[in-house]
């Protein structure tokens, strides 16, 4: 009976070695004999692990560590002087379904004619004022490359309001939202916008959304639809008025006498303010000069400010703000926390770095990725990149998505990313790596396009998610072998055999199926075994040569060959073409 061992989702290779009684060494090699490069403190999943122990062959199961998880918002439990706070609010949908037309409705500003190609790339935050409470609002993108940041964002959230056009109806995006939401235990509120539209039908959609579990408040359910038009500037008050309402019955509240702690939903580096971060405090108050860590990072708040740019003297529960005097770029997710001075937050950033680099850091592979190396016998075509971006959340995103287009054939593989323009050092590694440059809302240098230039390393900067990925998707496509197709076109069998050299045969015989044509290639078959695979280079139709046989008719034909072919009478010779295409993902 094997021997049962637990362990969690991640685990060290040392530790695993350990608890399989193994020495380090021998799971290292075996690692890497299947292609994965790891070191002591380099963590692998858990089915990466069962993978190895069964390339192993130990009689050793691995059972997964049940692990109590809670979100950050549940774990921040709050006292009996918890004070009520603004809902934060998720604008979720399907891409093109006016998301942001929405938000610029709210709040009277036109964002979304300056969002490349009309989607919104970022998560971003603001705050507005309905009947003198507040509301803050996450756009979290649509595009479907952006899934990690929504999910993030549906986290963040106490109420989604889930966009759907009235004229298009419940899209692949629009359930993916719906599954967030439920995920993360949030209600929805259904804005079916685009009412000004000649084909808008409401009714329908709510037909559709009782079809997928979410019955409208007048068909007996507790779903809340309001109908909107961003376009028109309608419904925009009620639909406000329905998200305090659902907020009132949540009952949100939070504590103020605690120390500021929040997310880091959004980071970046700001020529002559250098890492700069939006973030959403959750509990406690924030000020201008409080000392703040976050993951690895840690900030004396130099600006305290409004997403938008105003100066802010405090900052409370469910506001969103931006803060600089970060010494290092915080990670997208990071929790930050207040501590009493600068000491406190260095160390505490100190051990954050310290847990991340050997405990929390991981290896670049999941179970599938090792699967594919195990099966691939290193097979696969790699195409390199170097990946830059803006922020963040966006280098998350477009990194994910890179992945997501690997096959069995070629993949992609990340040499370098990073937050910022690109770079001298980006370039170099390129150069030394063949890998392509890929910039997303990120620029250039002059300087830096001449180092590109002389090296011949290509740099290729997007502004719109799915081009990049097309771009990739063609470049993966150029490694990928080509398909041979080959087409049957007739079969002769031999009655007659006139000459043989040790490359040539002259033989007849009839045509038994389709047609015969010069030149082209055959396979010479007796019973079922090929005998050869040989080049037609002639036929005769009586004396005359001929282009085309067709079946029924005698012919002569001659064919050549690599080596000496024994033919037969009542062999056949299957005459074929074959040519190659090329494969695109």
């Amino acid at each position: 009976m094997a021997t049962k061992i637990e362990i969690e989702d991640m685990i060290t290779v040392g530790s695993l070695a350990e608890k399989l009684m193994l020495p380090a060494t021998k799971l290292i090699t075996e690692l890497m004999r299947n292609g994965v490069m790891a070191t002591l403190n380099e963590r692998i999943d858990f089915d990466t692990a069962q993978i190895i122990v069964g390339e192993l062959g130990l009689d050793i199961e691995l059972v997964r560590k049940e692990v109590q998880t809670s979100s950050a918002r549940e774990k921040r439990m709050v006292s009996d002087k918890a004070i009520t706070r603004p809902p934060v609010v998720a604008v979720m949908g399907h891409v093109d379904h006016g998301k942001t037309s929405l938000l610029d409705a709210i709040r009277g500003e036109q964002v979304a004619k300056g969002e490349a190609g009309g989607i919104t790339q970022h998560l971003s935050a603001y705050q507005i004022q309905h009947n003198d409470r507040a509301i803050t609002f996450l756009d979290t993108p649509g595009h479907e490359a952006f899934a990690a940041l929504r999910e993030h964002g549906a986290q963040l959230t106490d109420l989604v309001i889930l966009v759907v056009a009235a004229d298009d109806g419940i899209k692949p995006q629009t359930l993916e939202a719906i599954r967030f939401a439920r995920k993360a235990g949030v209600k929805m509120v259904v804005a079916i916008n685009k009412m000004d539209k000649p084909g808008a039908d409401p009714n329908r959609i709510k037909q559709q959304l009782s079809e997928n579990d979410l019955l409208v408040e007048e068909w007996g359910g507790d779903t809340v639809t309001v109908e909107v038009s961003a376009k028109n500037n309608t419904g925009i008050d009620k639909l406000l008025d329905m998200v305090l309402l659902v907020a009132d019955v949540e009952d949100l509240r939070a504590d103020m006498d605690v120390p500021a702690a929040g997310l880091i939903i959004e980071a970046h580096m700001e020529q002559g303010r250098g890492p700069v971060a939006i973030a959403l405090v959750e509990a406690g108050t924030l000020h201008p000069g409080d000392f703040i860590t976050a993951g690895s990072s840690y900030a004396r708040i130099r600006n305290l400010e409004t997403t938008d740019g105003k100066p802010l003297k405090d900052a409370g529960p469910s506001t969103p703000v931006v803060i600089t005097g970060f010494k290092s770029l915080p990670e997208f997710a990071d929790e930050f926390l207040a501590v009493k001075d600068e000491k406190t937050a260095r160390q505490a950033s100190q051990v954050a770095a310290t847990e991340r680099k050997s405990g929390n850091g991981h290896l670049d592979i999941n179970s599938s990725e090792l699967i594919r190396i195990i099966n691939r016998s290193n097979k696969v075509n790699e195409l390199n990149v170097i990946v830059k971006a803006d922020v963040q959340g966006s280098l998350t995103s477009v990194i994910d998505s890179l992945k997501a287009l690997d096959t069995e054939e070629v993949a992609i593989r990340v040499v370098g990313s990073g937050v910022g323009n690109v770079n001298d050092n980006d370039v170099h590694l390129a150069h030394t790596s063949s890998a392509i440059i890929y910039g997303f809302n990120v620029s250039v240098p002059s300087s830096i396009k001449q180092i590109a230039s002389r090296d011949r390393v290509s740099v290729r900067l997007f502004s719109v998610i799915y081009e990049l990925i097309d771009d990739a998707k063609d470049e993966m496509s150029k490694l990928l072998a080509p398909e041979v197709v080959e087409t049957e076109l007739g079969t002769l069998v031999v009655r007659g055999i006139f000459k043989t050299t040790k490359t040539e045969v002259i033989c007849g015989g009839e045509v038994t199926k389709g047609k015969l044509v010069s030149p082209a290639l055959a396979r010479v078959v007796r019973d079922k075994e090929q005998l050869a695979e040989v080049e037609i280079t002639n036929l005769k139709r009586g004396p005359q040569d001929a282009k085309e046989v067709f079946e029924g008719e005698m012919c002569g034909l001659s064919f050549k060959s690599t080596s000496r072919v024994d033919i037969a009478e009542g062999d056949r010779i299957q005459v074929f073409t074959r040519e190659t295409i090329a494969r695109s993902l």
